[in-house]
């Protein structure tokens, strides 16, 4: 189990580290949705399944598509 939340860790911060590299807007947000879901697995991993869910639902779908609604809005000025 310890293996398995380590990696989790690992992944984790390995996605944090994108979404703060990456130039498109897009993709930060993407791999912001992982970094919360991986939270919500581990959230899980921890007992706490009603984290979990709150976690999976409002911080990696709902707030994710807030994000790609609000970029998909505004005008890039490469167009």
């Amino acid at each position: 189990m310890i293996i398995v939340v380590s990696l989790l860790i690992i992944l984790m911060l390995i996605s944090a580290i994108a979404a703060l590299i990456f130039k498109d807007l897009i993709s930060a947000v993407i791999a912001a949705c992982m970094v919360s879901l991986i939270a919500s697995i581990l959230f899980y991993f921890l007992h706490a399944p009603d984290v979990a869910m709150a976690e999976a639902s409002i911080g990696a779908a709902l707030v994710t598509v807030i994000f790609i609604i609000a970029i998909r809005r505004t005008k890039r000025h490469e167009e």
